[in-house]
């Protein structure tokens, strides 16, 4: 199979490296040539999609491409991966499937509430609006087109490198309280198999909730990785007095419990961290967090 990925950041890289593992073909982009040449030395093939301009090679890969991942975020003027390569994407020979990396907060706030795929996207906020936008935008694409779009809606991702325990190494970790307040998440390593799953299981218009199976207090989270490296957690913050950016109040402004039924049913994903415990523990056991 051969795979193009039109951004390969931290979700991106780890399926293209999953994929590339299993035999696949895999390119993707990034924003700027440095990156290329990094992406490189790790044996991904990666072009140039971003400030330093648009690789001319790419029209090539997508006319030879079976499946496409869409894991760049949208902006006001909508989809960028649409607004560049719609016709040719439209006129690739053999793509017959395409993925959609979008987000949970397209649901908004539900005060606690459960929601599920067939809860109506009622976004609150602008980055989230657009996620909406571009969601709806691939969906009426692909039905125009007769290519299998799927759209895929991820909880607060985390993994190597990216988890409390590497927030505790580095003194960053906080727990900011404020009461009620749950959040869902997911190992990068399983939204890559939910991906695996998809591919294996086309269905054209497909939405998928991408979540664990416990939504949970952020600052439980952030206590238990300190209880892994048998560090005390940082103090507890009330919201008001955590300083946070705008787009950090955003996360705290929702809150919702999601689930995940439709991945596990249709799909077949038995996820490999169903808790955070299980994901923490193992990233704790790859010598993740303070020493």
């Amino acid at each position: 199979m051969n795979l193009f990925i039109f951004g390969l950041g931290f979700s991106g890289r780890t399926i293209a490296e999953r994929r590339t593992a299993r035999g696949d073909r895999v390119t993707g982009t990034v924003r700027t040539q440095g990156k290329v040449q990094a992406l490189a030395a790790a044996d991904l093939s990666a072009r140039v999609f971003g400030p330093d301009g648009r690789d001319s090679a790419i029209d090539a890969d997508l006319a030879n491409s079976d499946a496409l991942l869409i894991s760049v975020p949208p902006g006001p003027g909508g989809d960028p991966v649409l607004a560049a390569y719609a016709r040719q994407i439209a006129a690739a020979p053999k793509l017959r499937w395409i993925g959609y990396l979008s987000t949970i907060g397209v649901y908004g706030d539900h005060q606690g509430a459960w929601v599920d795929e067939q809860t109506p996207a009622t976004p609150t906020n602008i980055r989230s609006r657009e996620r909406a936008d571009a969601e709806q935008a691939w969906l009426a694409f692909g039905a125009a087109n007769n290519i299998a779009v799927h759209v895929f809606r991820l909880a607060g991702i985390y993994g190597s490198g990216q988890s409390p325990l590497a927030q505790l190494a580095r003194g960053t970790a906080r727990r900011i309280i404020k009461p009620g307040q749950v959040f869902n998440r997911i190992h990068v390593e399983d939204i890559a198999r939910v991906v695996d799953a998809s591919l294996e299981r086309p269905r054209a218009g497909a939405i998928y909730n991408v979540t664990d199976n416990e939504p949970a207090p952020p600052q439980d989270v952030v206590t238990f990785a300190a209880s892994l490296c048998g560090v005390e957690p940082p103090p507890e913050i009330g919201l008001d007095d955590a300083g946070l950016t705008e787009m950090g109040r955003s996360f705290y402004a929702e809150s919702k419990r999601v689930r995940n039924d439709l991945l596990r049913n249709e799909l077949g994903v038995t996820l490999a961290y169903p808790t955070y415990r299980e994901g923490l523990k193992a990233l704790r056991e790859a010598d993740e967090g303070p020493r």
